[in-house]
């Protein structure tokens, strides 16, 4: 019995290559995939990290603002306190200053600080209350300001400016230096001024803080 082979056909080498290059055009667009994928991705954490950066600036800024405008504010507690030491006001005489008065946030030594030299009444609810009352604070209508504030006289002991020497208060120069009058406190006695502190802690918008001090002499 004659069993007929299938004879074996020679491919051209020409469709081999086609075949060949078919398959490396398909390998070829799948890597192209992956990569395109791959940046996709580094492009799309790239924007969310831009994203991020812009809104921390505008965060940032709007922070500086806040506080440039707290610096306005704090003329108002300084307004207040000047108009206390005038005449008729509650710390006008040297027996009014003699002694401390929390009704008017006043202290007639000098008060504890932190090491950045504000006053740990304005740090602290407790020790404010050693020192002045809450009702006393400025509240800004309609602007989310709030101004608190002490004055404390730079003195290690209370009592009469006038028993008082430079030895146990910060003191300017005496009157008669700068050409005082004989209305000018204390050139009777050429005392040198004593002077008093005032630290002032705003509070504004977005939980911004800053505090502010000033020194001066009557």
């Amino acid at each position: 019995m004659n069993v007929l082979l299938p004879v074996p056909q020679r491919i051209p080498s020409s469709d081999r290559r086609q075949a060949a290059a078919r398959g490396a055009g398909r390998a070829q667009r799948g890597v192209v995939m992956i990569v395109t994928l791959l940046a996709l991705a580094v492009m799309l954490i790239g924007a969310v990290a831009l994203v991020r950066s812009f809104n921390a600036s505008l965060f940032t800024a709007g922070n500086l603002a806040f506080k440039r405008d707290l610096v306005n504010q704090a003329e108002r507690a300084s307004a207040v306190v000047l108009t206390q030491f005038e005449t008729g006001g509650a710390l006008d005489t040297l027996a009014e200053r003699a002694a401390s008065s929390t009704a008017i946030n006043y202290s007639a030594q000098m008060l504890a600080t932190n090491a950045q030299g504000i006053p740990n009444a304005l740090l602290n609810a407790t020790a404010f209350a050693a020192v002045g009352l809450p009702a006393n604070d400025i509240t800004v209508a309609g602007q989310g300001v709030t101004l608190r504030y002490v004055i404390d006289r730079l003195c290690n002991n209370v009592g009469s400016e006038v028993t008082l020497t430079s030895a146990n208060c910060t003191v300017g120069p005496t009157p008669d230096a700068r050409g005082g009058s004989a209305s000018d406190l204390n050139v009777a006695t050429l005392q040198p001024q004593v002077l008093y502190r005032l630290s002032v802690r705003v509070d504004g918008p977005r939980n911004t803080q800053a505090f502010f001090q000033t020194t001066f002499a009557l």
